[in-house]
Protein backbone atom coordinates (compact mmCIF):
# COMPACT_ATOMS: atom_id res chain seq x y z
CA UNK A 1 0.00 0.00 0.00
CA UNK A 2 1.11 3.11 -1.28
CA UNK A 3 0.85 5.94 1.69
CA UNK A 4 1.71 9.17 1.91
CA UNK A 5 3.26 11.34 5.67
CA UNK A 6 2.30 14.36 7.68
CA UNK A 7 4.06 15.32 10.33
CA UNK A 8 3.08 18.61 12.55
CA UNK A 9 6.02 19.14 15.16
CA UNK A 10 3.86 21.67 17.65
CA UNK A 11 5.37 22.94 20.87
CA UNK A 12 2.83 20.80 22.93
CA UNK A 13 2.16 17.83 20.73
CA UNK A 14 3.68 15.87 17.80
CA UNK A 15 1.23 14.48 15.43
CA UNK A 16 1.35 12.58 12.40
CA UNK A 17 -1.00 11.22 9.84
CA UNK A 18 -0.95 8.83 6.94
CA UNK A 19 -2.89 9.34 3.74
CA UNK A 20 -3.66 6.80 0.63
CA UNK A 21 -3.54 7.82 -2.62
CA UNK A 22 -7.18 8.18 -2.46
CA UNK A 23 -6.31 10.99 -0.09
CA UNK A 24 -8.18 9.19 2.41
CA UNK A 25 -6.84 8.87 6.39
CA UNK A 26 -5.71 5.49 6.72
CA UNK A 27 -3.47 6.00 10.11
CA UNK A 28 -2.99 8.87 12.95
CA UNK A 29 -0.53 9.44 16.02
CA UNK A 30 0.33 11.78 18.49
CA UNK A 31 2.66 12.52 21.12
CA UNK A 32 3.37 14.89 24.10
CA UNK A 33 6.38 16.86 22.30
CA UNK A 34 9.64 16.24 24.57
CA UNK A 35 12.99 18.14 24.34
CA UNK A 36 14.24 15.41 21.84
CA UNK A 37 12.41 16.45 19.13
CA UNK A 38 13.76 13.34 16.93
CA UNK A 39 11.97 11.07 19.53
CA UNK A 40 9.00 12.89 19.56
CA UNK A 41 8.83 12.47 15.58
CA UNK A 42 9.56 9.04 15.05
CA UNK A 43 7.12 8.07 18.16
CA UNK A 44 4.48 9.89 16.30
CA UNK A 45 5.24 8.44 12.86
CA UNK A 46 5.52 4.69 14.51
CA UNK A 47 2.04 4.88 15.95
CA UNK A 48 0.29 6.08 13.08
CA UNK A 49 1.64 3.19 11.26
CA UNK A 50 0.58 1.41 13.93
CA UNK A 51 -2.91 2.72 13.71
CA UNK A 52 -3.01 2.09 9.92
CA UNK A 53 -2.03 -1.16 10.62
CA UNK A 54 -4.26 -1.43 12.89
CA UNK A 55 -7.79 -0.30 10.88
CA UNK A 56 -6.49 -2.66 8.06
CA UNK A 57 -7.03 -5.47 10.85
CA UNK A 58 -9.94 -4.30 12.16
CA UNK A 59 -11.73 -3.97 8.69
CA UNK A 60 -10.92 -7.74 8.23
CA UNK A 61 -12.21 -8.80 11.90
CA UNK A 62 -15.76 -7.50 10.64
CA UNK A 63 -17.90 -7.59 14.03
CA UNK A 64 -14.71 -8.58 16.89
CA UNK A 65 -12.89 -5.43 15.76
CA UNK A 66 -14.21 -2.55 17.88
CA UNK A 67 -13.76 -5.19 20.84
CA UNK A 68 -10.26 -5.69 19.64
CA UNK A 69 -9.49 -1.95 19.04
CA UNK A 70 -10.50 -1.27 22.42
CA UNK A 71 -8.17 -3.38 23.98
CA UNK A 72 -5.28 -2.55 21.64
CA UNK A 73 -4.45 0.96 23.14
CA UNK A 74 -4.54 -0.27 26.65
CA UNK A 75 -2.10 -3.87 25.42
CA UNK A 76 -0.11 -1.07 24.03
CA UNK A 77 0.26 1.16 27.39
CA UNK A 78 0.91 -2.13 29.25
CA UNK A 79 3.82 -3.33 27.22
CA UNK A 80 5.13 0.72 27.93
CA UNK A 81 4.72 0.12 31.06
CA UNK A 82 6.58 -2.87 31.53
CA UNK A 83 9.50 -1.19 29.72
CA UNK A 84 9.08 1.25 32.02
CA UNK A 85 9.18 -0.93 35.15
CA UNK A 86 12.48 -2.58 34.20
CA UNK A 87 14.24 1.09 33.37
CA UNK A 88 13.26 2.17 37.18
CA UNK A 89 14.13 -1.34 38.42
CA UNK A 90 17.84 -1.13 36.55
CA UNK A 91 17.83 2.63 37.78
CA UNK A 92 17.27 1.81 41.14
CA UNK A 93 19.44 -1.22 41.65
CA UNK A 94 22.36 1.18 40.19
CA UNK A 95 22.68 3.07 43.26
CA UNK A 96 25.32 2.20 45.53
CA UNK A 97 24.08 1.04 48.97
CA UNK A 98 20.38 1.98 48.77
CA UNK A 99 19.35 0.13 45.80
CA UNK A 100 18.54 -3.38 47.67
CA UNK A 101 15.54 -1.08 49.68
CA UNK A 102 14.55 0.83 46.44
CA UNK A 103 14.57 -1.15 44.06
CA UNK A 104 11.36 -3.41 45.45
CA UNK A 105 9.57 0.05 46.45
CA UNK A 106 9.68 1.02 42.87
CA UNK A 107 8.66 -2.35 41.19
CA UNK A 108 5.58 -2.74 43.86
CA UNK A 109 4.38 0.74 42.93
CA UNK A 110 4.66 -0.36 39.01
CA UNK A 111 3.20 -3.79 39.75
CA UNK A 112 -0.32 -1.71 40.97
CA UNK A 113 -0.05 0.23 37.86
CA UNK A 114 -0.02 -2.93 35.82
CA UNK A 115 -3.58 -4.38 37.80
CA UNK A 116 -5.30 -0.87 37.50
CA UNK A 117 -4.25 -0.81 33.47
CA UNK A 118 -8.26 -1.47 31.98
CA UNK A 119 -8.90 1.95 33.76
CA UNK A 120 -5.51 3.69 34.12
CA UNK A 121 -5.11 3.78 30.13
CA UNK A 122 -8.80 3.60 29.52
CA UNK A 123 -10.79 5.63 26.72
CA UNK A 124 -11.71 8.41 28.94
CA UNK A 125 -8.07 9.03 29.77
CA UNK A 126 -7.34 9.46 26.22
CA UNK A 127 -10.27 11.79 25.48
CA UNK A 128 -8.54 14.73 27.71
CA UNK A 129 -5.54 14.65 25.63
CA UNK A 130 -3.79 12.60 28.17
CA UNK A 131 -0.53 11.18 26.94
CA UNK A 132 1.13 7.69 28.36
CA UNK A 133 3.45 10.06 30.77
CA UNK A 134 1.04 12.37 31.86
CA UNK A 135 -1.07 9.51 32.60
CA UNK A 136 2.01 7.18 33.91
CA UNK A 137 3.24 9.96 36.30
CA UNK A 138 -0.02 11.49 38.10
CA UNK A 139 -0.72 7.88 38.96
CA UNK A 140 3.59 7.01 40.18
CA UNK A 141 3.21 10.15 42.23
CA UNK A 142 -0.14 9.21 44.03
CA UNK A 143 1.20 5.74 44.80
CA UNK A 144 4.56 6.27 45.59
CA UNK A 145 3.79 8.69 48.59
CA UNK A 146 1.58 5.68 49.80
CA UNK A 147 4.66 3.21 49.36
CA UNK A 148 7.45 5.27 50.88
CA UNK A 149 4.62 6.04 53.65
CA UNK A 150 4.52 2.10 54.53
CA UNK A 151 7.73 1.05 53.57
CA UNK A 152 9.83 3.78 55.10
CA UNK A 153 12.05 4.70 51.72
CA UNK A 154 12.53 7.93 50.81
CA UNK A 155 9.74 9.69 48.93
CA UNK A 156 12.13 12.22 46.82
CA UNK A 157 14.41 9.45 46.26
CA UNK A 158 11.80 7.11 44.54
CA UNK A 159 10.82 9.86 42.49
CA UNK A 160 14.07 11.05 40.93
CA UNK A 161 14.36 7.36 39.67
CA UNK A 162 11.25 7.29 38.13
CA UNK A 163 12.32 10.74 36.49
CA UNK A 164 15.30 9.34 35.04
CA UNK A 165 13.95 6.47 34.19
CA UNK A 166 10.71 7.93 32.33
CA UNK A 167 13.08 9.86 30.13
CA UNK A 168 15.18 6.69 29.04
CA UNK A 169 12.01 4.71 28.58
CA UNK A 170 10.47 7.39 26.38
CA UNK A 171 13.15 7.59 23.95
CA UNK A 172 13.44 3.74 24.01
CA UNK A 173 9.82 2.94 23.32
CA UNK A 174 9.59 2.83 19.40
CA UNK A 175 9.11 -0.97 18.49
CA UNK A 176 6.44 -2.51 20.46
CA UNK A 177 5.80 -5.34 18.70
CA UNK A 178 2.60 -5.53 16.54
CA UNK A 179 2.04 -9.16 16.94
CA UNK A 180 2.21 -9.69 20.52
CA UNK A 181 0.24 -6.65 21.24
CA UNK A 182 -2.38 -7.51 18.99
CA UNK A 183 -2.85 -11.02 20.25
CA UNK A 184 -3.08 -9.88 23.80
CA UNK A 185 -5.99 -7.70 22.48
CA UNK A 186 -7.77 -10.17 21.25
CA UNK A 187 -7.27 -12.02 24.40
CA UNK A 188 -8.12 -9.26 26.48
CA UNK A 189 -11.53 -8.57 23.84
CA UNK A 190 -12.51 -12.24 25.41
CA UNK A 191 -12.49 -13.75 21.65
CA UNK A 192 -11.94 -17.86 21.94
CA UNK A 193 -11.45 -20.90 20.02
CA UNK A 194 -12.16 -20.33 16.50
CA UNK A 195 -12.89 -16.71 16.51
CA UNK A 196 -9.64 -16.53 18.13
CA UNK A 197 -7.26 -17.71 16.31
CA UNK A 198 -8.98 -16.06 12.96
CA UNK A 199 -8.56 -12.79 14.78
CA UNK A 200 -4.67 -13.56 15.50
CA UNK A 201 -4.49 -14.84 12.08
CA UNK A 202 -5.06 -11.38 11.12
CA UNK A 203 -2.84 -9.78 13.41
CA UNK A 204 0.26 -11.75 11.90
CA UNK A 205 -1.12 -11.28 8.31
CA UNK A 206 -1.44 -7.60 8.94
CA UNK A 207 1.97 -6.81 10.64
CA UNK A 208 3.63 -7.91 7.55
CA UNK A 209 2.05 -6.08 5.18
CA UNK A 210 3.65 -3.52 3.33
CA UNK A 211 3.66 -0.43 3.60
CA UNK A 212 5.51 2.07 0.87
CA UNK A 213 5.88 5.55 2.40
CA UNK A 214 6.03 7.48 -1.41
CA UNK A 215 6.27 10.97 -0.44
CA UNK A 216 6.24 12.91 3.37
CA UNK A 217 6.05 16.61 4.63
CA UNK A 218 6.73 18.41 7.42
CA UNK A 219 5.31 21.72 8.98
CA UNK A 220 4.45 22.51 12.70
CA UNK A 221 6.31 24.93 15.01
CA UNK A 222 9.19 22.94 15.38
CA UNK A 223 9.71 21.85 12.02
CA UNK A 224 13.31 23.45 11.49
CA UNK A 225 14.21 20.59 13.53
CA UNK A 226 12.47 18.03 11.33
CA UNK A 227 14.99 15.39 9.62
CA UNK A 228 13.47 16.11 6.20
CA UNK A 229 15.02 17.62 3.16
CA UNK A 230 14.02 21.79 2.99
CA UNK A 231 11.76 21.25 -0.01
CA UNK A 232 9.81 18.44 2.22
CA UNK A 233 8.75 21.59 4.83
CA UNK A 234 5.73 23.48 4.78
CA UNK A 235 4.43 26.47 6.38
CA UNK A 236 1.77 25.75 9.24
CA UNK A 237 -0.64 28.41 7.34
CA UNK A 238 -0.54 26.69 3.92
CA UNK A 239 -0.86 23.08 6.00
CA UNK A 240 -3.58 24.35 8.41
CA UNK A 241 -5.77 25.75 5.27
CA UNK A 242 -5.03 22.98 3.74
CA UNK A 243 -6.02 20.23 6.23
CA UNK A 244 -8.79 22.07 7.40
CA UNK A 245 -10.55 22.16 4.00
CA UNK A 246 -10.06 18.87 3.28
CA UNK A 247 -11.92 18.18 6.61
CA UNK A 248 -14.92 20.31 6.01
CA UNK A 249 -14.72 21.56 1.99
CA UNK A 250 -17.26 24.44 2.93
CA UNK A 251 -14.52 26.16 4.95
CA UNK A 252 -13.55 29.85 4.12
CA UNK A 253 -11.98 30.60 7.30
CA UNK A 254 -9.43 28.63 9.46
CA UNK A 255 -8.59 29.68 13.29
CA UNK A 256 -6.24 27.80 14.94
CA UNK A 257 -4.84 28.17 18.70
CA UNK A 258 -2.39 26.04 19.50
CA UNK A 259 0.45 25.76 22.24
CA UNK A 260 2.46 28.39 20.76
CA UNK A 261 0.84 30.61 18.31
CA UNK A 262 -2.94 31.75 16.88
CA UNK A 263 -3.15 31.89 13.22
CA UNK A 264 -6.27 33.49 11.38
CA UNK A 265 -6.79 31.75 7.56
CA UNK A 266 -8.70 32.25 4.67
CA UNK A 267 -8.86 29.77 2.29
CA UNK A 268 -10.72 29.39 -1.36
CA UNK A 269 -13.05 26.80 -2.29
CA UNK A 270 -9.55 24.68 -3.07
CA UNK A 271 -7.98 24.99 0.50
CA UNK A 272 -5.58 27.78 -0.82
CA UNK A 273 -4.77 30.32 1.45
CA UNK A 274 -5.55 34.05 0.28
CA UNK A 275 -4.77 36.17 3.28
CA UNK A 276 -3.92 35.40 7.03
CA UNK A 277 -2.47 37.13 10.22
CA UNK A 278 -0.69 35.22 13.33
CA UNK A 279 0.46 36.27 16.91
CA UNK A 280 3.81 37.07 16.45
CA UNK A 281 5.48 37.69 20.00
CA UNK A 282 4.94 35.78 22.51
CA UNK A 283 2.20 32.76 23.53
CA UNK A 284 -0.45 34.97 25.54
CA UNK A 285 -4.03 33.75 24.61
CA UNK A 286 -2.42 29.99 23.64
CA UNK A 287 -2.59 26.73 24.64
CA UNK A 288 0.82 27.55 26.92
CA UNK A 289 -1.04 30.40 28.41
CA UNK A 290 -3.41 27.86 29.41
CA UNK A 291 -1.23 25.29 30.52
CA UNK A 292 0.04 28.25 33.01
CA UNK A 293 -3.53 29.00 34.56
CA UNK A 294 -4.12 25.62 35.26
CA UNK A 295 -0.63 24.91 37.40
CA UNK A 296 -1.83 28.51 39.14
CA UNK A 297 -5.22 26.94 40.32
CA UNK A 298 -4.00 23.15 40.63
CA UNK A 299 -6.24 22.27 38.04
CA UNK A 300 -5.87 19.89 35.18
CA UNK A 301 -6.00 21.44 31.74
CA UNK A 302 -8.64 19.32 30.74
CA UNK A 303 -10.67 20.91 33.95
CA UNK A 304 -10.55 24.43 32.65
CA UNK A 305 -13.06 24.44 30.04
CA UNK A 306 -15.98 22.71 31.98
CA UNK A 307 -15.60 24.61 35.43
CA UNK A 308 -15.90 28.09 33.13
CA UNK A 309 -18.61 26.90 31.94
CA UNK A 310 -20.61 27.02 35.27
CA UNK A 311 -19.69 30.90 35.38
CA UNK A 312 -23.12 33.20 35.52
CA UNK A 313 -20.93 36.21 35.59
CA UNK A 314 -17.52 36.20 34.19
CA UNK A 315 -14.79 38.37 35.48
CA UNK A 316 -13.62 41.26 33.35
CA UNK A 317 -9.65 40.72 32.45
CA UNK A 318 -7.19 42.66 30.93
CA UNK A 319 -4.46 40.79 30.53
CA UNK A 320 -3.72 37.44 28.50
CA UNK A 321 0.07 37.91 29.04
CA UNK A 322 1.19 34.89 30.70
CA UNK A 323 3.89 37.08 32.94
CA UNK A 324 1.06 39.37 34.62
CA UNK A 325 -2.09 36.53 34.41
CA UNK A 326 -0.72 34.85 37.73
CA UNK A 327 -1.08 37.99 39.50
CA UNK A 328 -3.90 39.71 38.18
CA UNK A 329 -5.87 35.99 39.02
CA UNK A 330 -4.62 35.84 42.28
CA UNK A 331 -5.84 39.53 42.70
CA UNK A 332 -9.07 38.89 41.48
CA UNK A 333 -9.80 35.52 43.85
CA UNK A 334 -8.67 37.76 46.89
CA UNK A 335 -11.45 40.29 46.38
CA UNK A 336 -14.11 37.20 46.42
CA UNK A 337 -14.47 36.38 42.60
CA UNK A 338 -15.47 32.99 41.98
CA UNK A 339 -12.86 30.71 40.19
CA UNK A 340 -15.68 29.80 37.45
CA UNK A 341 -15.83 33.49 36.48
CA UNK A 342 -12.42 34.33 36.47
CA UNK A 343 -12.22 31.43 34.02
CA UNK A 344 -14.75 32.73 31.98
CA UNK A 345 -12.94 35.52 31.67
CA UNK A 346 -10.12 34.42 30.72
CA UNK A 347 -11.50 32.21 27.83
CA UNK A 348 -13.28 35.15 26.54
CA UNK A 349 -10.01 37.38 26.40
CA UNK A 350 -8.69 34.54 24.82
CA UNK A 351 -11.58 34.56 22.29
CA UNK A 352 -11.04 38.71 21.97
CA UNK A 353 -7.17 38.47 20.99
CA UNK A 354 -7.87 35.76 18.20
CA UNK A 355 -10.97 37.98 17.29
CA UNK A 356 -8.64 40.90 16.24
CA UNK A 357 -6.67 38.54 14.19
CA UNK A 358 -9.68 37.21 12.44
CA UNK A 359 -11.10 40.81 11.45
CA UNK A 360 -7.13 41.75 10.24
CA UNK A 361 -6.83 38.92 7.79
CA UNK A 362 -10.41 39.71 6.18
CA UNK A 363 -12.82 38.82 9.09
CA UNK A 364 -14.89 35.91 9.24
CA UNK A 365 -17.06 34.51 6.15
CA UNK A 366 -18.85 31.30 6.25
CA UNK A 367 -18.25 28.84 7.66
CA UNK A 368 -15.19 28.69 10.05
CA UNK A 369 -13.57 25.82 11.36
CA UNK A 370 -11.72 26.20 14.43
CA UNK A 371 -8.81 24.11 14.74
CA UNK A 372 -5.46 23.39 17.53
CA UNK A 373 -5.43 21.65 20.85
CA UNK A 374 -7.78 24.97 22.30
CA UNK A 375 -10.41 23.91 20.13
CA UNK A 376 -11.01 20.78 22.61
CA UNK A 377 -12.25 23.12 25.18
CA UNK A 378 -15.71 23.64 24.96
CA UNK A 379 -15.81 27.30 27.01
CA UNK A 380 -13.42 28.43 24.52
CA UNK A 381 -15.59 27.30 21.27
CA UNK A 382 -18.75 29.18 23.05
CA UNK A 383 -16.57 32.34 24.17
CA UNK A 384 -15.86 32.08 20.04
CA UNK A 385 -19.60 31.61 18.47
CA UNK A 386 -20.71 34.24 20.65
CA UNK A 387 -18.33 36.56 19.50
CA UNK A 388 -18.49 35.97 15.92
CA UNK A 389 -22.31 36.29 16.14
CA UNK A 390 -22.15 39.43 17.55
CA UNK A 391 -19.37 41.27 14.78
CA UNK A 392 -20.44 39.27 12.39
CA UNK A 393 -24.01 37.93 12.52
CA UNK A 394 -24.72 34.32 11.95
CA UNK A 395 -21.77 31.74 10.96
CA UNK A 396 -21.27 28.29 11.20
CA UNK A 397 -18.15 27.56 13.55
CA UNK A 398 -17.27 23.96 12.59
CA UNK A 399 -15.20 21.78 15.36
CA UNK A 400 -14.11 19.09 13.62
CA UNK A 401 -13.41 16.08 16.00
CA UNK A 402 -9.81 15.58 14.79
CA UNK A 403 -8.98 19.43 14.75
CA UNK A 404 -5.92 18.43 16.04
CA UNK A 405 -4.44 16.60 13.27
CA UNK A 406 -5.22 19.71 10.74
CA UNK A 407 -2.13 20.46 10.32
CA UNK A 408 -0.55 17.20 9.95
CA UNK A 409 -3.22 16.37 7.33
CA UNK A 410 -2.52 19.23 5.35
CA UNK A 411 1.00 18.32 5.31
CA UNK A 412 -0.04 14.53 4.33
CA UNK A 413 -2.09 16.14 0.98
CA UNK A 414 1.02 18.07 0.44
CA UNK A 415 2.86 15.06 0.41
CA UNK A 416 0.47 12.94 -2.03
CA UNK A 417 -0.27 15.89 -4.32
CA UNK A 418 3.79 16.22 -5.09
CA UNK A 419 3.20 13.01 -6.62
CA UNK A 420 3.51 13.29 -10.17
CA UNK A 421 0.26 11.23 -12.12
CA UNK A 422 2.52 8.82 -13.74
CA UNK A 423 4.21 7.67 -11.23
CA UNK A 424 0.60 6.55 -9.70
CA UNK A 425 -1.19 3.38 -9.94
CA UNK A 426 -3.42 3.10 -13.84
CA UNK A 427 -6.67 3.16 -11.28
CA UNK A 428 -5.13 6.74 -9.63
CA UNK A 429 -4.34 8.44 -12.94
CA UNK A 430 -7.96 8.25 -14.05
CA UNK A 431 -8.99 9.75 -11.09
CA UNK A 432 -6.61 12.77 -9.88
CA UNK A 433 -5.67 13.62 -13.12
CA UNK A 434 -2.54 15.60 -13.09
CA UNK A 435 -2.38 15.34 -8.98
Amino acid sequence: MRLYLGVDLGSTTSKAVLVDDDERVVGRGITNTRSNYDVAVEIARRDAMTDARLALALRLLGRDGHAVAEAFWVESDLHRLEALRQTCRATASAIPGEGPRLAPAVDVILARMADEGSTLFNATARSRGSFFRDIVSARFHALAEEQCARSGVDFERVLGIYDRAILDAENQLLDLPFVDVFAASVDRAGLHGERREAAIAVGREVAHAAFDVAGFVGTGYGRARLPFPRDCIRSEILCHGLGAHAMLPATRTVLDIGGQDTKAIQVDERGLVTSFQMNDRCAAGCGRYLGYIADELSLGLHELGPLALTSKRPSRITSTCTVFAGTEIRDLLAVGEKREDVLSGLHRAIITRAMSLLARSGGVTDQLTFTGGVARNQAAVNALGDMVKAHYGPRTINVHTDSIYTGALGAALFARRGVPAEDLPDAKKECHGCG
